[in-house]
């Protein structure tokens, strides 16, 4: 690909990406640019990441990369700090002495800000944050690669790991417990929840049993009068239901049997009184 996407940079990283993703241990794949993009795809995905490009699509791109919460404003920062990384690391590959290149850290501070958009906006499991911090450069990296490049570019060697890690640490998602939405306590009891075990669930919980009762009673949830259709329909349940019963089989039982004993003695009385 000859054309530039995004920008040198930019256009750079991502070539070298797809060429050397079956070379896991090379040069290449582990070199900074590639890194990046290997960051960008463990926040999002290689879809993500690939396909804007190979549309030609750099808007598709910036709406890919803040989807997750990250500013749009950022973004450009962003890509900027890319061709001034690319600028410097050129100019040291003309010198015996490297100097320092600030935007290594810069970068990688930005791509943790993104992974702490997708944190604090969307689900992060586990293993992700794994993969993630796992391709930052730092001394606990278990890859030699970016190991030494870390020691080189860095001057406090541990602030990606310390960045990271109050980062991950102060940005905690606040989960705001859903309300609960209780309905008719006739309503669970004809599906056999006591009140009890009604108070008991949370309002997740409660919500999949409202849902069990309005599928039963045949009313969408969508519905605006859905409350009032739930009264109307619990009464003409009560009535097609309205029986002798005790709540107790054996006394049912007995009852049932009291009736028939009953009307038999009536239909006694009646024939002797005929005869």
């Amino acid at each position: 690909m000859n054309q530039v996407f995004i920008n040198e940079a930019f256009t750079k990283a991502i070539n070298d990406y797809q060429v050397s993703k079956d070379q896991p241990m090379g040069i290449t794949y582990n070199s900074f640019l590639t890194v990046v993009i290997r960051l960008l795809v463990s926040i999002y995905s290689e879809l993500d990441i690939i396909n804007p490009l190979m549309t030609e699509n750099e808007e598709a791109l910036k709406e890919n990369l803040a989807k997750f919460g990250y500013p749009r404003n950022n973004l450009d920062e962003f890509f900027t700090n890319l061709n001034l990384f690319l600028q410097i690391n050129n100019e040291n590959e003309q010198l015996q002495v490297k100097k320092i290149n600030p935007y290594f850290i810069t970068i990688q501070k930005q791509l943790i800000d993104m992974l702490i958009c997708k944190k604090l906006n969307f689900h992060l499991t586990e293993k992700e944050v794994l993969e993630f911090y796992e391709l930052l450069y730092t001394n606990k990296t278990p890859n030699p690669l970016r190991l030494s490049y870390n020691y080189l570019m860095a001057l406090n060697t541990d602030e990606i790991d310390e960045y990271f890690k109050k980062e991950m640490k102060e940005n905690v998602k606040i989960i705001i417990p859903r309300e609960k939405h209780i309905l008719n306590p006739w309503a669970y009891e004809i599906l056999n929840y006591t009140m009890d075990k009604i108070n008991a669930m949370t309002g997740e919980q409660i919500d999949k049993i409202n849902h069990q009762i309005y599928d039963f009673f045949k009313i969408r949830e969508n519905a605006i009068n859905k409350d009032y259709l739930l009264e109307k329909a619990i009464i003409e349940y009560d009535k097609e239901q309205n029986r002798i019963t005790s709540g107790n089989g054996y006394v049912d039982i007995l009852l049932v049997m009291g009736v028939i004993c009953t009307t038999i003695m009536l239909v006694c009385i009646v024939t002797f009184i005929i005869i």
